[in-house]
């Protein structure tokens, strides 16, 4: 996949947190367990979204995380991009340095007009976009169990 799992896990995450009918903050610990990804791993992905300015974190017996923002004022490509950077956006897919009009790999031209599909997919869906479709179409956020 394109994305990272620190990022799978991030978007997993928010959505999870925005599709709940919950304010304030809600447990780490909860979510880790109802996603099922690890509480460490998690904890560093949560540090990323706090570092980039979108969620906050309170420690103790009622801590946990809250976004900073309304959910419609957060895109899913905020998130990418707090996670990932935006290579996915600007770099070769095939990772060939110098990559580019000029001097491109065979799969430029084609990546270059998907890249910006995903790019705008990204910007145009917001946090609460999503948390709808969870909430109304019964979507999943957690592996099928096989």
């Amino acid at each position: 996949m394109l994305l990272s799992k620190a990022c799978e896990y991030g978007l997993r995450s928010t959505l999870y947190l925005a599709s709940l009918d919950e304010d304030g903050y809600v447990s780490i610990g909860t979510i880790s367990d109802k996603l099922d990804i690890s509480f460490a791993f998690l904890t560093k992905i949560f540090q990323q979204l706090n570092e980039a300015g979108l969620l906050k974190s309170h420690r103790g017996p009622s801590g946990g995380v809250a976004f900073t923002k309304p959910t419609d004022e957060i895109s899913l490509y905020e998130i990418v991009v707090a996670i990932d950077g935006e290579d996915l956006f600007e770099e070769c897919v095939l990772g060939l340095p110098g990559c580019g009009h000029e001097k491109p790999c065979p799969i430029h031209d084609r990546w270059a007009t998907e890249r910006s599909r995903l790019e705008r997919l990204f910007k145009r869906n917001t946090l609460d976009d999503m948390a709808s479709q969870i909430k109304n179409f019964d979507v999943r956020l957690v592996p099928t169990v096989t």
